[in-house]
């Protein structure tokens, strides 16, 4: 008897149409401000305060997001390009239906975040905070991830495409249709033996033999 071969659930991509925008009029962020139909551009929203904000149907092109406070805010049917900062806090915020294009970011706190049909493309990410957090429908594309935290987080049909992933912590991950092939690289520095639920390459495998062995308390020698 042949055994069916078991296949890996494709990632659902996020299918962004934005209406025409208006121009963001300044002011800077406000706490569970209500934002819809805007373009920001070049914006520095460093050190400001938009917790529990929503965007909907925004562009953020080439803002500054150093130490911004986000938390609990919502970004829905949403593009952001360019987009920098160090210490963004979008804990707990929801991500649904946004690209993400060429980010430069380092420790932003996503955790307990959920991200649902999200497009991570090119940029680099160092030291993200991803734990607790529920990734679905999540495509990470030709970036450079740096130590990602997904400590305890829940990840459903999750891409990994064309990028470099460094350091990663699996900690108490669960993983249903994680596809790892077509990643350059793949480095996990914890958590190893919670890959069952995803996919990865013959050569990914020989990569990780170190690791796994480690894991599982074999010894190598010869």
């Amino acid at each position: 008897m042949v055994r069916a071969r078991s296949v890996v659930k494709v990632a659902r991509r996020p299918e962004v149409r934005l209406p025409a925008l208006e121009a963001y009029a300044g002011g800077g962020l406000e706490p569970d401000g209500d934002y819809d139909g805007l373009e920001f551009r070049e914006e520095d929203f460093a050190g400001q305060d938009g917790g529990g904000a929503r965007f909907m149907d925004c562009a953020l092109t080439g803002c500054a997001l150093d130490g911004t406070r986000l938390h609990r805010a919502r970004v829905l049917d949403s593009v952001l390009i360019g987009i920098r900062g160090v210490g963004t806090d979008l804990g707990e915020a929801t991500f649904r239906d946004v690209e993400v294009v060429d980010a430069r970011l380092g420790g932003v706190q996503l955790h307990g975040a959920v991200l649902e049909r999200v497009l991570v493309r090119g940029g680099k990410m160092d030291c993200l905070n991803l734990r607790e957090a529920r990734l679905k429908d999540v495509v990470f594309e030709d970036c450079v991830l740096v130590e990602p935290d997904f400590g305890g987080a829940r990840l459903e049909r999750v891409a990994f495409v064309g990028c470099a992933v460094k350091g990663a912590d699996l900690s108490g991950v669960s993983l249903a249709d994680v596809d790892l092939r077509e990643a350059v690289s793949v480095e996990i520095a914890r958590g190893v033996d919670r890959l069952s639920g995803a996919v990865i390459s013959a050569a990914q495998l020989m990569d990780l033999a170190p690791v796994l062995a480690g894991e599982m308390g074999i010894r190598v020698e010869g």
